[in-house]
């Protein structure tokens, strides 16, 4: 029996690129393992080191492949799934992959200032490069509801690599208490509301390692 890809990730609070290649494979039905590599840490260096000369998570290993970029790991499911992948729609899929490209390539000033964090609920003082960064993820999400007439539903209509890819802009959004748009706030609801989501949230609550570069900002009283 063939052995099940293997997928290697960072600590499920902060490594939001582990995220989005997870929950890309999992809104694709790949059946893999995964495996956790604690980030920060002597153990994480030597193990990444030994699985993929980038050095990076997350990794994906399927029998002699490796694929070793979020991205490039959700493109590599796509071509083997039947659902969960881009729009069937070709205006819709082409908004959605330049959408995630620009998530993939930019968006460093709102990466630095506002890192995952899933457990926490915590204030940061925004500077400009931030505000507008944020002003242009909201617009691409605005931009994607509105091509389609479900707008309470999916970012493009349909479950796909590119709710995936923003999953972890919302929780970061959630963490650090960015108002967005109510044309935004049903899809967010939903997504946030996914079962594989709160399965990754469950898990991230459960950590205990603490990683200071990504305790950023003041933390947050929450009401009982």
């Amino acid at each position: 029996m063939p052995q099940r890809p293997v997928l290697y990730i960072g600590n499920r609070n902060y490594s939001s690129w582990s995220l989005r290649a997870w929950l890309g494979l999992r809104f694709m039905g790949m059946d893999f393992v995964t495996e956790r590599l604690p980030l920060d840490t002597p153990e994480f260096h030597d193990r990444i080191r030994s699985i993929s000369a980038a050095g990076r998570v997350p990794v994906l290993r399927d029998g002699d492949r490796l694929v070793w970029d979020s991205l490039a790991i959700c493109e590599y499911a796509a071509e083997r799934a039947s659902r969960g992948s881009w729009p069937e729609d070709e205006r819709l899929r082409t908004h959605a992959r330049c959408a995630v490209a620009e998530m993939h390539s930019g968006f460093g000033a709102l990466r630095s200032a506002l890192p995952m964090n899933i457990r926490s609920r915590r204030r940061v003082d925004l500077d400009a490069v931030v505000e507008r960064d944020i002003e242009r993820m909201v617009g691409l999400w605005c931009e994607a509801l509105t091509l389609h007439a479900g707008a309470s539903g999916w970012l493009y209509g349909e479950r796909s690599i590119a709710d995936a890819f923003f999953a972890p802009v919302l929780l970061r959004f959630l963490t650090y208490g960015v108002p967005v748009p109510e044309l935004c706030q049903p899809w967010m609801q939903q997504l946030f509301a996914d079962a594989d989501l709160q399965a990754w949230c469950t898990e991230a609550l459960e950590e205990t390692e603490i990683v200071e570069a990504d305790e950023a900002g003041a933390p947050v009283e929450i009401e009982a």
